[in-house]
């Protein structure tokens, strides 16, 4: 498949700057944001002109990349290693609970680190290239995870399938076709039928918003429906799978992602529906043996209170507003990643795939 749209990309060489598709306008249109500094960048995090845990590792790599290009060249490395590492720290208090931010920070801080360690004289110029270089490396491979999470995951949608999703896990949440919308790209080019039904995702309707606008462009049969009509839908048998994406995944597959997504993992569970959470390796976080350990971003009360600038709740209202749960790993069918999937995911099955040993 190939994308009508950017969701982010770096406009120049190493003094470029970063361009957000502004996913705060859509769908009434499409724009995209200059970020050339690192609190530019923050600021795009936190009020979701970019999100997706995937695009957001992306960013961020790139928000190094920010960071470096007012350095004069030559500086002292051991100043250009502290910038790299300041800007790691700022960045990586914008949201606590996606991962994949904090993987992408850790790896462009490496990078740097590595890259002094092998030449301590070289130039901030070399640098300022090594850390762009491992910025759109880590893009390039979160396009190919994509494809790959697609390519795994179409198998479990059969001819004329009824597939939910909530929130928004596609091309505007990666830097490729996405990744619980992958599977589903992947089918439609193979010819299959499809029919997506989107839960609106309050309060800041994702899936009204930015779900709905990709599937409108897709040719896919798209359906829309408030949060709280799966039940139903489940219950008249019109939903033949659940494919949802993931913000953190603890080390037992207890997997974090958009509020209402435990809901229907128990919904699911209850009416014998199949549930699938398409996410990279890059969203395992196997320093969390379970879910109870998975931080959770608590974001402002207008998000409630208020609807597109209208306040639909009485003055001095309480609000509860987390933006994310936790699906509990016994409620998940199976986990689709570049790797492959892992079936009845648990720690054993998760490090089998992840190729990793235990501790």
């Amino acid at each position: 498949m190939k994308k009508a749209f950017e969701t982010l990309r770096w406009a120049g060489t190493t003094d470029g700057v970063l361009e957000l598709l502004d996913q705060r306008k859509l769908p009434g249109r499409m724009e995209y944001l200059a970020c050339r500094t690192p609190e530019q960048l923050f600021e795009a995090i936190i009020t979701l002109a970019v999100r997706g845990a995937p695009a957001i590792g992306v960013a961020a790599a790139y928000g190094i990349c920010l960071a470096c290009r007012q350095l004069p060249d030559p500086s002292p490395a051991a100043e250009t290693l502290k910038t790299v590492l300041k800007t790691a720290d700022y960045l990586a208090q914008s949201r606590p609970t996606a991962v994949n931010l904090f993987w992408a920070l850790n790896r462009m801080t490496r990078t740097a680190q590595q890259v002094l360690a092998a030449n301590p004289t070289c130039t901030t110029g070399q640098l300022k290239e090594a850390l762009l270089a491992e910025a759109k490396t880590i893009e390039t491979e979160d396009r190919r995870m994509c494809d790959a999470i697609g390519r795994h995951g179409q198998q479990f949608i059969p001819d004329n399938a009824a597939i939910l999703t909530h929130c928004n896990a596609g091309a505007l949440a990666t830097a490729g076709i996405g990744t619980a919308l992958a599977p589903i790209y992947t089918a439609h080019a193979q010819g299959k039928k499809i029919r997506v039904y989107m839960d609106e995702t309050r309060p800041l309707l994702q899936g009204a918003r930015l779900t709905a606008w990709e599937l409108a462009q897709s040719g896919i049969e798209a359906v829309l429906q408030c949060d709280n009509m799966s039940a139903s839908l489940m219950k008249s048998r019109k939903i033949d799978a659940i494919l949802v994406g993931a913000d953190r995944i603890a080390a037992n597959g207890d997997t974090a992602n958009k509020i209402g997504t435990l809901a229907l993992s128990i919904l699911a569970r209850h009416f014998g529906v199949p549930f699938y959470v398409a996410a990279p390796s890059s969203t395992f976080d196997l320093s969390i043996p379970d879910g109870t350990g998975i931080p959770i971003e608590h974001r402002r009360d207008d998000e409630v209170t208020h609807v597109a600038g209208s306040r639909m709740a009485p003055e001095q209202i309480g609000v509860y507003n987390p933006a994310f749960d936790v699906t509990d790993h016994a409620d998940i069918t199976a986990i689709i990643t570049e790797h492959g999937v892992i079936e009845r995911p648990c720690t054993d099955t998760i490090r089998h795939c992840l190729r990793q040993d235990n501790p």
